[in-house]
């Protein structure tokens, strides 16, 4: 079953304390589509420049996910550059250009209209309501949003959450979106607000999902080498979707599978720079890390 993902594509430069790379693939709806297409097709919405070169689209493309979505625009394809420093948990932005992402209006084809899985990737919350209006009756939603949206679009951001299923954001995020420091606290203001279930990113510390009457909390997988934070929350929810419409089953126990499924594939992405961790793994890989983070916390019950 295939999913329809709205969000950007860019070319992303990046400074680590172990590297730097210079206009590599990046952008949310790509790290999301890249990761997912292990599970299922992805229909993309998005857009880029003129200056998009072919081997992206046919790296994509080779992936199953369909680009029929994707948007060229006259004008130069959105940009981003940024510096992680020792607490690969924060990223330092330099430099951010828009380019056609700032005109972006999603236009979402006839045969995307009826995704029964839909993700709104971290753009204005006013286009994820947009596109919202565009599409049928998805069996699931689920968006993502960043503190900038938080901050100077709430309104909006409040409407299209009580149109979501789920809300995957990270802890800083639901802390500033429930005005709450708690983060328990937080997810009962936030639920409130429309979503079934909220998913906190929490990286290196791994996931916690709470929904009204659960809480689930997945470990990070221990990696001996991290390379590049960049893109890891688009590819946990690319692998968590991902797992989600392969299986068409949305009972707790399977989203808590489908939840340790998007942080398997987030820790393969942060071993190498942009998708090139993604574009040499194979299934296998991810069944045995999958296998592997069982052990992390399985532990017997008490008699």
């Amino acid at each position: 079953m295939s999913i329809l993902v709205v969000g950007s594509v860019a070319f992303d430069s990046i400074e680590t304390p172990f590297g730097q790379v210079d206009e590599v693939l990046g952008g949310s709806a790509t790290y999301f589509s890249t990761s997912a297409s292990f599970f299922t097709d992805v229909n993309l919405v998005a857009v880029v420049g003129e200056d998009f070169p072919d081997e992206h689209r046919e790296m994509l493309a080779g992936r199953g996910v369909d680009l029929s979505g994707l948007q060229t625009s006259p004008g130069q394809t959105f940009r981003w550059k940024g510096r992680y420093g020792f607490d690969l948990n924060e990223a330092h932005t330099l430099d951010t250009q828009l380019n056609v992402f700032e005109s972006f209006s999603p236009e979402i084809p006839e045969s995307y209209k009826n995704a029964e899985y839909v993700f709104l990737a971290n753009i204005d919350p006013e286009l994820q309501l947009e596109v919202l209006q565009q599409v049928e009756k998805p069996k699931l939603i689920a968006c993502d949003t960043m503190n900038f949206w938080i901050e100077g679009k709430r309104e909006a951001l409040v409407k299209t959450l009580a149109h979501v299923d789920v809300l995957v954001i990270n802890e800083g995020e639901a802390r500033q979106l429930a005005d709450q420091p708690n983060l328990r606290k937080a997810a009962q203001t936030i639920l409130a607000l429309g979503p079934k279930s909220l998913v906190i990113k929490r990286g290196e510390y791994g996931v916690i999902m709470f929904s009204e009457h659960s809480i689930f909390s997945a470990p990070a997988y221990p990696l001996e080498e991290v390379f590049d934070p960049t893109g890891a929350g688009d590819t946990f929810a690319g692998g968590f979707i991902g797992y989600l419409a392969s299986t068409r089953n949305l009972s707790e126990a399977n989203i808590r599978q489908a939840i340790v499924f998007g942080s398997v594939m987030a820790s393969f992405n942060v071993e190498s720079f942009s998708l090139d961790r993604l574009k040499t793994l194979e299934y296998k890989e991810i069944e045995d890390r999958f296998r592997e983070m069982k052990l992390l916390s399985d532990f017997e019950p008490i008699n």
